[in-house]
């Protein structure tokens, strides 16, 4: 798998959908690669916030924002307000909770991700939607 995966803070949706073809370079981004972030920020959200993975799938989560909803194309989508919120509000031991949780997951599934390195994302991305919610911001993702 080679994914490049990018986080990043803009004011709205229309400004998020730029960064579609050139990927989010006008804005505060983390760059991470090598996992399937649409499946990440559901499984962060189930472990952070609660809920199921049924539900959010239901839920149309996480939200297309620009772009195709395949394997062949970059996308980005939106962070659900309710992950933002959790990802925010976390202590730092409920991260690092979530972040072993999330590489044990994974590893279930064949996948492998560091436990440090999730911790190192989950942590990162935390101060991410930190910052951008003081600014009235939103965080994407953008796949290439």
């Amino acid at each position: 798998m080679s994914i490049i995966v990018e986080f990043f803070a803009a004011p709205d949706d229309a400004s998020a959908a730029l960064a579609l073809r050139t990927g989010p370079r006008a804005f505060a981004s983390l760059s991470f690669g090598n996992f399937d972030p649409e499946e990440a920020v559901v499984e962060w959200e189930c472990l952070l916030a609660g809920g199921s993975v049924e539900e959010l799938v239901e839920a149309d989560e996480p939200r297309l924002v620009a772009g195709q909803d395949d394997d062949d194309g970059c996308a980005v989508f939106a962070l659900s307000p309710r992950l933002s919120a959790a990802l925010a509000e976390a202590e730092g031991a409920e991260l690092q909770d979530a972040a072993a949780a999330w590489s044990l997951r994974r590893a279930e599934d064949g996948e492998v991700i560091d436990t440090e390195i999730a911790e190192v994302i989950l942590s990162d991305l935390a101060a991410l939607v930190s910052s951008a919610r003081l600014q009235g911001q939103g965080v994407y993702c953008w796949v290439a």
